[in-house]
């Protein structure tokens, strides 16, 4: 096994002359608020003036950042202070409570930054009206279904923090529980009430006599895998056995699982008949409607997809923490070599730039070091000339992005510094057809032309405008840009997407998402679809066009940190993982499975053909597969092909993992791992390994 222990040395520096506040100075600077606090209604704005002065209450020539607590609940304007210290800040809420308006320096050191809070009382909206969403007027005898009602207040806000109670006119007609499952027993007509607070809403339904008297079910494959989705064919008839069309028919299942003693069966069926597997097993699948049943069995069979993970080689970094990387192929006197750029978090603005031309004997060429605290991203152009890196925590506060000539890995220079309103950092950037998608201030992502490379200038920016927004990451395919929002979910847009005609759309080539595109631009970028994330973690968004079905997915990976151990240095403890969002019809997304490691904590992904490559922080790299139609939890399912944990006993926290991105490059993996550096792996085969090359 290589290790490839190295010295470091500085090509070029781009450094700047201004100071950053010390810790002694964090420790003086405060905020003046005024008013000293504010009442607003729902929607209602208000206006405060913030300050960050010194201890003789000079203004501290120290930007920060304004944003509203808890997480979009307040909508402010601006985002950012001026240079000096000063923002006259507009503030709207939009949900009530006693909300925050809060202020945080920008400093090179998180442990420098000064933080202040603002209080904004925003009283309850009355509750207005409750608006039933899937009740039909009129219904058979014999059925059942959950009720579902959305609540709103005076301020037209969605509100959920009221519980929705039912109740029936006449029960002998219908009835609904306590969880707002309605159940249907003769004909007639009876009203439903919602109740929420002091107002209610009556629905008129009509009961009529069920006219089903038999049920048919049909299965394709007796015989599946672990993960496979299986459609159960079911049919309601009259006593005529004339097909009903709007028969309500409900699906079961039970199960007998091939594994210890007495262990359930685990399974998913869905309302309209899709069925999926976890555990091996025998499984009876059962169709019902008014009473009339049928049932098949189908036989459950591991997947079997399990593979080895060979190291090929890795090189140690264990001075400063490993940031993300981009591997590519040399151009011009290199070609035929293949080089990587690895950034750095928290330390000194260092990227490292790699030989990988034999994966098994990495070594670093070369050093770019900038005015920052991380290097958080690195990319690459196409053909193979133009890097980009990001900047955060620059003592000149300019954290824009760096662009790079690496036309010669062994020589890079750079280019030019992008810093034009980007006090608050670049986290994140692509580079697509001679422009760069920057990542701004965590709130948008600017579009800068670089068709000159030494002249940058900006042609556009896509914001979105709910209360608090924010952005992590951004992603360029086919002239779509996927970005993850947050609450705000992943977000789809036309920035100049390509357009098949129907003779040269395949099934490989379709995405939706082309078919209404043909509007954008860089300097036009324009919305077409998107999906809400209900719990702010969304983090990452990657398209996938799957290779084995029609159907067209953006999978969105989400990142939170619940807790992690006290004192440094501790490896963090992250948690999260994937969301398979269905986005073949457009205009109604919806999440159709998952791949969580409830233990670890999801990061970076790609996909390559049918197969997830996740970055899953403390669980290492994950190899997934996804072929086929995808329903439920893949994990459980047995999809996970291989796995590895990336630890060295010399690494900047030893012996711990913490994978951050990871690329599939000419039949290998490379990925990055927070404390140890780059490494490069392979799948094998379970029984016979190849040899090394």
């Amino acid at each position: 096994m290589f290790r490839n222990f190295f010295i470091l040395s500085a090509s070029l520096i781009l450094a700047y002359s201004q100071t950053n506040p010390t810790s002694k100075d964090s420790d003086t600077l405060r905020y003046v608020f005024e008013p000293d606090s504010l009442t607003l209604n729902v929607g209602e704005t208000g206006m405060v003036t913030i300050k960050l002065v010194d201890a003789q209450g000079n203004l501290s020539n120290n930007p920060f950042l304004i944003y509203g607590q808890p997480r979009r609940s307040l909508k402010t304007s601006p985002r950012i202070s001026d240079s000096t210290g000063f923002a006259k800040v507009t503030v709207q809420p939009f949900k009530s409570g006693d909300l925050k308006l809060r202020a945080r320096s920008i400093a090179v050191k998180r442990t420098d930054r000064v933080y202040g809070s603002f209080k904004v009382k925003v009283p309850e909206p009355k509750l207005n009206k409750i608006v039933f969403n899937n009740l039909n007027p009129e219904l058979y005898s014999n059925v059942s279904f959950e009720l579902m009602v959305n609540v709103y207040d005076d301020a037209n806000l969605l509100r959920t923090d009221h519980k929705v109670t039912f109740s029936s006119s006449n029960t002998k007609v219908a009835r609904v529980n306590k969880i707002g499952i309605l159940s249907t027993h003769k004909a007639g007509k009876v009203i439903i009430i919602a109740t929420a607070g002091d107002i209610s809403k009556e629905f008129n339904l009509k009961v009529v006599k069920n006219p089903i008297k038999n049920v048919a079910l049909s299965i394709k494959n007796k015989k599946i895998r672990t993960g496979d989705v299986e459609k159960i064919n079911a049919k309601a008839y009259d006593r005529r056995d004339r097909l009903v069309d709007d028969a309500q028919i409900e699906y079961s299942y039970t199960g007998k699982a091939d594994y210890g003693i007495g262990l359930p069966a685990s399974a998913q069926i869905t309302s309209d008949g899709r069925f999926v597997a976890e555990t091996a097993g025998i499984y009876t699948v059962s169709v019902s409607s008014n009473g009339y049943t049928k049932s098949q069995s189908i036989e459950v069979v591991p997947r079997n997809v399990s593979k080895d993970i060979e190291l090929i080689g890795f090189g140690l970094v264990s001075n400063v923490k490993t940031s993300d990387l981009w591997i590519w192929p040399g151009i011009g006197k290199h070609k035929g070599k293949d080089f990587a750029v690895t950034g750095t978090w928290g330390a000194n603005g260092e990227a490292y730039f790699w030989d990988v031309t034999d994966p098994a004997k990495m070594v670093i060429i070369d050093t770019i070091t900038v005015d920052a605290r991380t290097v958080n991203d690195v990319k690459i152009s196409e053909d193979g000339r133009v890097g980009v890196i990001t900047r955060e925590g620059a003592s000149s506060r300019k954290n824009g992005f760096v662009i790079l000539d690496v036309s010669d890995p062994y020589n890079v220079t750079i280019s030019a510094a992008y810093n034009e309103d980007m006090t608050g950092g670049v986290h994140n950037v692509f580079i697509y057809e001679n422009h760069v998608y920057a990542v701004n201030n965590g709130r948008k992502y600017d579009i800068i032309n670089i068709d000159d490379p030494k002249k940058p200038f900006r042609v556009g920016a896509y914001e979105l405008d709910t209360p608090g927004h924010s952005i992590h990451d951004v992603w360029i395919e086919d002239g779509i840009a996927y970005s993850s929002n947050w609450a705000d979910g992943v977000q789809a847009v036309d920035i100049g997407g390509l357009k098949f005609d129907e003779k040269n759309r395949s099934a490989k080539q379709f995405n939706p998402l082309l078919a209404k595109a043909g509007q954008g631009s860089p300097s036009n970028p324009v919305h077409l679809a998107d999906l809400k994330d209900p719990n702010g973690h969304n983090h990452a968004a990657f398209p996938f066009k799957s290779q084995s079905t029609d159907k067209f997915y953006i999978v969105g990976g989400d990142e939170w940190f619940p807790w992690r151990y006290p004192g440094k240095p501790r490896p963090y403890q992250p948690r999260g993982g994937f969301h398979f969002l269905d986005f073949t019809d457009i205009e109604n997304p919806k999440e159709e499975a998952v791949y969580t490691i409830t233990e670890a904590g999801s990061h970076n992904h790609w996909i390559q053909g049918d197969t997830l490559i996740a970055a899953y922080y403390n669980g290492g790299l994950r190899i997934v597969d996804i072929s086929g139609d995808l329903l439920g939890d893949l994990y459980r399912q047995g999809r996970e092909i291989a796995f590895y944990m990336s630890s060295q006993p010399d690494g900047h926290i030893a012996n711990s993992t913490n994978v951050w991105g990871a690329i599939p490059y000419k039949g290998y993996i490379y990925f990055t791992d927070m404390y140890s550096g780059l490494y490069c792996v392979r799948l094998v085969d379970n029984k016979t390994k190849q040899s090394s090359p």
